[in-house]
C-alpha cells in the first residue's frame, strides 16, 4: 500500500521512492561530497608539512568522519531530509509516521551508512532498497525513516458535503472546537475513503467517530453511518467558522468607518 500512515492512523498521499530514484539522488550527493572532500584534502595537504605525523593521522581521521558522518547528518537535519541530491530528484526522507526528520534519525542513518554505503560501495543499501516494500535501506530501518516522493501537481481537494438527512441535527447540535490534529485526520480520512481497504476503512471510521463524539452534543440519530457523521461535523464546523469570520469582517468594517469619521460636533463633508 503506497502512502504514509500518520500517528492518527490516516493514510497520507506521499508514496515511497523507487530504488532507482534513490540511487540517482545518492550519486548526486556523493558527487557533492567528493568536491567538498577534495577541497578539504587540499587544505589538509597544504598544512601537512608543518605538523607531526601523529597530528596528520588525527587530521585524516577527522576528515573521514566529517565526510561520512558530520556533513550528511548536518545536511539532513537542517534540510529536514532534503539534501541537494534528494531535492533534485524530488524526494524527501521522513519518519515512518510522516513527520520531519530529526537529528537522532539523521545521525543513525549516517553512522549505519559508514558500513552500508561507504564500506560496501552502496551495494548493501541498493539490495535492501530493492527488496524492501517501502524502498528502505538498512539505515532507514534502524532509524525509522524512508524516502517519499514530494514532487508532482497538487491534487484538487473536494469540499466535504453536508449529508442532507443530518443537516437539521448538525445546525442545532452543540459542536465544540475540534483539535487541529483530529480535524485534519478526519479531513484526510474522508478524502481517502475510496482507496482504503474495506476493513481499514471501517476501523478508522469507527475510531475517528468515537473521538469526534466527545466534542458533539447531542449525538446524531441512532444508526447514523460514521462517515456521514464525520462529514456532517466537518461541514457544519466549516460553515460556522465561515459565518463567524464574515461577521467579524463586517464588525471590523463598521469600526473602521467610525474611526475615520470627524470628531463629535464637526459635520461630515457628506452632510
Amino acid at each position: 500500500m503506497d502512502g504514509i500512515i500518520t500517528g492518527e492512523g490516516v493514510l497520507l498521499d506521499s508514496r515511497p521512492t523507487s530504488a532507482a530514484t534513490r540511487l540517482l539522488a545518492a550519486l548526486l550527493d556523493l558527487l557533492l561530497l567528493a568536491v567538498v572532500g577534495f577541497a578539504l584534502l587540499v587544505a589538509l595537504g597544504a598544512v601537512a608539512g608543518n605538523v607531526s605525523e601523529e597530528l596528520g593521522r588525527i587530521a585524516g581521521i577527522v576528515l573521514v568522519a566529517t565526510i561520512t558522518v558530520v556533513i550528511p547528518t548536518t545536511v539532513d537535519t537542517l534540510t529536514r531530509g532534503r539534501s541537494l541530491g534528494k531535492l533534485a530528484m524530488g524526494i524527501r526522507i521522513v519518519r515512518d509516521d510522516g513527520g520531519p526528520l530529526v537529528f537522532r534519525q539523521a545521525l543513525v542513518r549516517a553512522l549505519v551508512g559508514i558500513v552500508e554505503l561507504w564500506a560496501t560501495l552502496g551495494s548493501v543499501a541498493l539490495v535492501c532498497s530493492i527488496v524492501h516494500p517501502q524502498g528502505k535501506r538498512v539505515g532507514d530501518i534502524l532509524a525509522g525513516t524512508y524516502a517519499v516522493r514530494v514532487r508532482g501537481a497538487a491534487k484538487v481537494r473536494v469540499p466535504v458535503v453536508m449529508p442532507p438527512h443530518l443537516a437539521g441535527w448538525a445546525h442545532a447540535a452543540d459542536l465544540a472546537r475540534l483539535p487541529d490534529g483530529l480535524a485534519l485526520s478526519v479531513r484526510q480520512f474522508l478524502g481517502r475513503t475510496a482507496s482504503l481497504h474495506p476493513a481499514s476503512r471501517v476501523q478508522l471510521g469507527s475510531q475517528l467517530t468515537a473521538e469526534v463524539q466527545r466534542y458533539v452534543n447531542p449525538l446524531p440519530p441512532l444508526g447514523t453511518h460514521p462517515e456521514a457523521f464525520l462529514a456532517a461535523v466537518l461541514a457544519e464546523r466549516r460553515d460556522r467558522e465561515l459565518t463567524s469570520r464574515l461577521r467579524a469582517d463586517q464588525r471590523d468594517a463598521v469600526e473602521s468607518s467610525q474611526l475615520h469619521r470627524l470628531p463629535h460636533g464637526v459635520p461630515d463633508p457628506a452632510q
